[in-house]
């Protein structure tokens, strides 16, 4: 593969909720062809991952690599100690919640950029959200741009001037509810997702990622098709 141009193709940063499988239907649309990757970092259940393989079955994604990096010991969070309080109830954004993960989303884009500049693709797709919920500072678009000055001055690609990196944010700025409305129009499988942080064998329905979800659907007056799976209030 020639480095003198960028090969079209992109990574995608497939978590199995909502947000990254409307990233992943964008991505696909605008940057085919798509290779999907999902991390277990030791967060406290798998579910997510279950679903983000159904939903790269369902696209017929190029190749989608199920990566086990297990450092949740060292990132303290609600997100990876099973014994932790998971906040519930909490839709806005006074402070930087407990599922903040230290360096999460540096560490995953890391590794997704020696992915991407292995194989010429300039383009990282992460269905990171900064409007609707969390605050988290590595959401924050100042990030993926800071993030993408680091890729071009710490790649071999980038110091040669053939490869320019771009971490695509598509759903940055867009509430939950218009999310759910861009993904009706790409035709997302709802169904095929998974947001509760809880992880049993149905959503809570309590956590901040189900309230959030249902909120979104709500507001865009669409059908969640995963209401079922929830438990009994």
């Amino acid at each position: 593969m020639s480095r003198g141009g960028r090969a079209r193709g992109s990574v995608v940063l497939l978590s199995g909720g909502m947000d990254s499988a409307t990233a992943l239907a964008m991505a696909l649309r605008k940057d085919p062809p798509v290779h999907a990757l999902t991390f277990h970092y030791g967060q406290r259940h798998r579910r997510e991952i279950t679903w983000a393989r159904a939903l790269a079955r369902h696209y017929h994604v190029t190749q989608h690599q199920v990566i086990e990096i297990p450092v949740g010991a060292l990132l303290p969070s609600a997100l990876t100690d099973p014994t932790s309080r998971l906040p519930r109830g909490r839709t806005g954004r006074a402070s930087i919640p407990a599922t903040y993960v230290p360096a999460r989303n540096t560490i995953l884009l890391a590794i997704a950029l020696g992915y991407a500049e292995g194989r010429n693709f300039a383009r990282i797709y992460i269905g990171a959200n900064a409007v609707d919920y969390s605050g988290y500072p590595d959401c924050r678009p100042e990030f993926f741009r800071a993030f993408e000055r680091l890729a071009a001055l710490a790649t071999k690609a980038g110091v040669e001037g053939s490869w320019r990196p771009r971490v695509m944010t598509p759903l940055l700025r867009m509430s939950k509810a218009q999310i759910v409305r861009r993904g009706e129009r790409l035709g997302v499988p709802w169904d095929l997702t998974w947001s509760c942080y809880e992880g049993g064998r149905r959503p809570c329905g309590m956590c901040d990622a189900c309230r959030l979800r249902a909120k979104g659907f709500a507001e865009a007056g669409v059908t969640d098709p995963t209401i079922d799976r929830r438990r009994p209030a």
